[in-house]
């Protein structure tokens, strides 16, 4: 299977999309990141308070709620 995308970069509207498609492995990575360093406060991190741990297991759900919400596993994207 092949697929071809083509942008007229002249046009601004297909410059911004043919920049969104260049820039999604970067985007996607920068996802990973933020998920793995969530993780890694809430599994690792000792000194965390009882609140701070809440506000990460907070951000955490934000974090998968956004994602869901805009239908992006992770997973798929990286592996």
């Amino acid at each position: 299977m092949e697929a071809i995308l083509k942008f007229n970069l002249d046009n601004p509207d297909d410059k911004i999309a043919h920049m969104r498609c260049v820039k999604a492995t970067d985007m996607a990575l920068m996802l990973w990141d933020i998920k793995q360093k969530i993780r890694s406060k809430l599994k690792y991190d000792e000194k965390l308070s009882e609140a701070e741990f809440h506000q990460w297991e907070i951000m955490q759900d934000e974090f998968y709620s956004f994602a869901s919400e805009y239908g992006i596993n992770l997973d798929e994207l990286i592996q």
